[in-house]
């Protein structure tokens, strides 16, 4: 018998909602037009599936689509190399709009601030941005994989001239190894995205820079007259994403903002752990986090997306694997007239969801309990295409 997904509705009692502002139009706006200040900036596509739209009962199915993101397949740049240029920003005396691609890259930052090294654990796509990132500025990177990172997302990391190993523990025992050695380096900084007490600018300005993806999907909805969604499906690892995602549309829709549902992989699934606890406070979830989706391996969530997570998600969705892997054979093969889109393990999940709540009986109560229907207007988050290319094609071609 096929795992079923886990699901509970949000009823957690809210908070003071202190972070929110951390997501506002405002703070999303200064990312975004650093990023554009990158030359190899350019707004990803928002694919609409109209015909699977229909197939399942919906009003419209619209998927951002990050594997074309910098030339690096996935999003995970964004978060990283606006903090990096916030930290810069700080240790310069200047404002985040004067640190453009070209001051950035230029002979004057080594005079002003010389070079750090950057520290980050990763299972592949956040390593791979800081690493990009440090290379294009002329800084150093060091990253951490956990045990059982794919080779070819080791070898993408290495080739921006990174140090990175694969150690033998999991993901959040990466990061502390990370935060050690920066704690123990001249100008060593750690980069990461998820937040503890005493860790939480870098990781706010992260989340910052992930509001760059939203914001465009925002603008390219309005673009399609979709504005705004009635619901949004965003995948989770320590929260991040999924805080900035839902704290962007909540801070552009207060008075109307989507239904919010957040999803994760089984083994890694504190955010649904928290749900359910019920009290507000966030869960941990340990061993060796095994699942296919790497990206959403991470068992200690992000408190400042936490925060906002527990005040404005809707539901709260534990996925096995088999999630996945239908969604990325659904968004590989799509309807006749539908575009298709490819999409690695973290990154189609939504999908699979998506699919699985409209198709099947079992998931009923949750389908009329998010008012599921031929109305809704469905924003999900392709957050990755084939980072790891061999296992991509084994799962779709298999």
């Amino acid at each position: 018998m096929t795992e079923t997904m886990k699901w509970i509705l949000n009823k957690m009692p809210p908070s003071d909602d202190r972070y929110l502002s951390v997501m506002s139009a405002e703070n999303v706006d200064r990312a975004r037009d650093f990023h554009r200040s990158f030359p190899q900036y350019a707004v990803t596509p928002l694919v609409r599936l109209d015909n699977m739209a229909a197939r399942l009962g919906l009003g419209a199915l619209c998927v951002k689509d990050e594997s074309w993101r910098f030339g690096l397949n996935a999003f995970k740049v964004l978060g990283g190399s606006f903090a990096m240029a916030r930290y810069i920003a700080g240790e310069t005396g200047r404002d985040i709009s004067e640190l453009t691609y070209d001051y950035l890259t230029s002979d004057k930052l080594g005079k002003e601030f010389g070079q750090a090294t950057f520290f980050t654990a990763t299972d592949g796509n956040h390593g791979r941005g800081v690493a990009w990132a440090a290379n294009r500025l002329g800084q150093k990177a060091v990253v951490h994989m956990p045990k059982g990172s794919a080779s070819s997302r080791f070898e993408n990391i290495a080739r921006e001239g990174a140090q990175v190993t694969i150690e033998k523990v999991n993901y959040d025992d990466c990061v502390r190894m990370a935060a050690a050695e920066a704690a123990r380096t001249e100008h060593g900084v750690v980069v990461q995205d998820t937040a503890w007490e005493g860790y939480e600018e870098i990781p706010t300005w992260i989340m910052q820079g992930y509001g760059t993806m939203a914001g465009e999907a925002a603008g390219q909805l309005r673009q399609q007259e979709i504005s705004p969604p009635t619901h949004v499906f965003v995948q989770a690892g320590v929260g991040s994403l999924a805080g900035a995602v839902v704290g962007c549309f909540v801070n552009l829709y207060p008075d109307n903002p989507p239904k919010f549902i957040v999803m994760e992989a089984r083994s890694a699934d504190c955010l649904y752990q928290g749900a359910v606890a019920g009290d507000g406070e966030p869960q941990t979830v340990g061993g060796g986090l095994q699942t296919i989706m790497a990206g959403l391996a991470c068992g200690e969530p992000n408190i400042i997306s936490w925060d906002i997570l527990r005040n404005h998600v809707d539901a709260f969705v534990s996925c096995p694997d088999w999630v996945s892997v239908k969604g990325m054979r659904m968004l590989a093969a799509p309807l006749k007239g539908d575009p298709a889109v490819c999409s690695g393990e973290s990154g189609a999940v939504g999908m699979g969801v998506i699919s699985a709540i409209m198709e099947d009986d079992y998931y009923r109560e949750l389908r009329e309990a998010l008012g599921l229907d031929g109305s809704s207007q469905v924003l999900m988050f392709s957050t990755e295409g084939d980072t790891d290319p061999d296992k991509y094609r084994r799962i779709v071609w298999g």
